[in-house]
């Protein structure tokens, strides 16, 4: 089968031919309907779709609500978009009429997004709840609407402490929980948070945990916790007699946790890179906590981090879209194109949900020359198109991902084009369209890719007849400087889209835009002098938007803006 390769300006015909669909579509219809969609507080009850976040537990049956953000990035396909916010409107997100509403204190670094339930019945009573989590190994529940602490547990276990940085700037001076959690609304008695907690022990033992809390308590539920622990065939970077172990001194949890079908997912990186790492991918029952397969991305060299700058995996509900950083590729390939001896680093994974199985790929031809300049995939994060019709009527699953290099990548995920040192077997490869990396992940909202790129305005990329747009129809005035901006869009179905982004710096700045033309700012936290500001900002910070407030992870807590009183 022939694969196209398609840069910008290109007007190659796509390949004829039916393709085999996918669920995304009906995912991603369900998961705006179940999740984070629809148009209002309508309600559905999720039998554990891959929308929604819920895992098809054995509980109460929880109802899952249209204005639930349950997962980072807010669905499956990560396309950062709330489609049932009835409150903002680009008409009242305006200085006069907008700002900070509440802080919600926390006892350190918030690095994972906050996560919303709407209408939990804590003793008895229905609160809608922000769930925070820090580096400090705590987990908060507040009322979204008093701002009230409704509890906190620390996951600390008897003598720990935190992680110290261990010798790294990346999170500093402490580090615990990194990642965002995950929420099944339908395991448990009244639905259950998933976190991944790194402590250290009074004999200078350090320990990675899966968590199981109780929506409602904040109780350890399931058995839990879980001490984290794999081992892996190979003779790669760590590897003894054939075995890699997996070193949770080493390793850190960076990205976002992904749930599917019952099964929770974590990638793993080391501190900065540093030390003889190699990328993991665990996967472990949302049931029992037990683990049920391991996956190394390079097990007979060395690298391969799984961190995409905080991002969750995307999924279509049977495969997991993962992208990796620095490290072993081998170029020699097998019968199928795939590498030789199983080393995938700096590449787009296609993995089986069931298995952990490595299905399909895409690597760049120059993939070992941008590993070696550090140039590579793994700081972004992938996201999941809707099903696109091309101009022959053909439909095409595809997914996006960039990195380091300034070039988006638009993969067919039926057939995402493997390794060729001459050329680059992807759908499309936008070259030119950013002027700088992505540490984060794009956002989708009516036909429209949003990027924010490291020293690079906020854009937006149309799609039509299955290709993004290689020319912005409209940018941010706004230059975000390192990182660059993970987007977030809240919208009352097709109506009233606004884009949001958090700017990084000593002063940290919440932007929202037109959704139609981002060059029309409606609102940063700077416009009102001191009255909006929070302090400073922090790395890989996306907001999270739900029932009219808007949510940012800070140093000490989580800033929350809204309509003012």
């Amino acid at each position: 089968m022939r694969l196209w390769r398609r840069k910008s300006g290109e007007t190659r015909s796509p390949r004829a031919g039916s393709r085999r669909r996918t669920c995304l579509s009906a995912v991603i219809a369900g998961l705006c309907v179940s999740c984070s969609g629809g148009g209002g507080d309508s309600s559905t009850t999720s039998a554990g779709g891959a929308g929604s976040g819920s895992g098809g537990g054995s509980g109460a049956g929880a109802t899952v609500h249209a204005t639930d953000v349950l997962m980072h990035h807010n669905d499956l396909a990560r396309t950062g978009q709330m489609l049932a916010e009835t409150t903002l409107t680009p008409a009242n997100v305006r200085t006069a009429t907008f700002g900070k509403v509440a802080f919600l204190a926390a006892d350190g670094r918030v690095n994972g997004q906050p996560l919303f339930v709407t209408q939990l019945s804590i003793g008895g009573t229905p609160h809608n709840v922000v769930y925070v989590v820090t580096e400090h190994d705590s987990v908060y529940a507040y009322d979204a609407d008093t701002y009230t602490r409704l509890w906190q547990t620390s996951l600390l276990g008897s003598g720990e402490t935190p992680s110290d940085d261990r010798g790294c700037a990346d999170f500093t001076p402490e580090i615990g929980i990194t990642s965002t959690p995950v929420i099944d609304r339908n395991r448990g008695a009244n639905g259950v948070l998933y976190a991944v907690a790194m402590t250290r022990d009074a004999s200078g033992g350090y320990h990675h945990r899966l968590h199981a809390l109780d929506l409602a308590t904040g109780g350890e539920a399931l058995g839990g916790p879980t001490g984290i622990a794999a081992t892996y065939p190979g003779n790669g970077s760590g590897s003894a007699n054939g075995v890699l172990t997996f070193d949770p001194s080493l390793h850190t949890e960076r990205a976002a946790l992904t749930l599917v079908g019952g099964t929770i997912y974590m990638g793993w990186t080391a501190h900065c890179m540093a030390g003889a790492y190699t990328g993991w991918i665990m996967a472990y029952s949302a049931a029992t906590l037990k683990q049920t397969a391991v996956l190394d991305v390079a097990p007979n060299g060395s690298q391969g981090s799984v961190w995409m700058a905080g991002s969750g995996m995307a999924s279509d509900g049977t495969s997991l879209f993962v992208v990796d950083g620095n490290g072993t590729f081998d170029t020699a390939l097998d019968a199928q194109g795939m590498p030789s001896a199983g080393d995938f680093g700096n590449t787009f994974m296609k993995l089986s949900a069931s298995s952990l199985r490595v299905t399909d790929y895409f690597a760049m031809s120059n993939t070992v020359a941008e590993s070696n300049a550090d140039d590579d995939f793994g700081s972004g994060g992938a996201m999941l198109l809707p099903d696109q019709t091309a101009t022959d009527g053909t439909v095409k699953h595809l997914a996006v991902a960039a990195g380091k290099n300034n070039r988006i990548y638009v993969v067919d995920r039926d057939a995402m084009g493997k390794f060729d040192a001459s050329a680059n077997h992807v759908w499309q490869e936008l070259v030119g369209t950013l002027a700088g990396g992505i540490w984060g992940s794009p956002a989708y909202y009516n036909g429209v890719v949003y990027y924010g790129g490291l020293n690079d305005s906020l854009k937006a990329l149309p799609v039509t007849n299955a290709l993004v747009a290689s020319t912005a129809s409209s940018k941010s005035p706004t230059t975000f400087p390192y990182p660059g901006a993970t987007p977030a869009v809240s919208a009352n179905g097709t109506s009233n889209g606004i884009v949001w982004a958090a700017q990084n710096g000593s002063t940290g700045v919440l932007h929202a835009y037109d959704a139609s033309n981002l060059g029309n700012e409606l609102y940063n936290s700077n416009q009102a002098g001191t009255r909006d500001q929070w302090g400073a900002g922090n790395k890989f910070i996306t907001p999270m938007i739900a029932l009219g407030k808007v949510y940012v992870g800070a140093t000490n807590g989580v800033a929350v803006f809204g309509l003012l009183p």
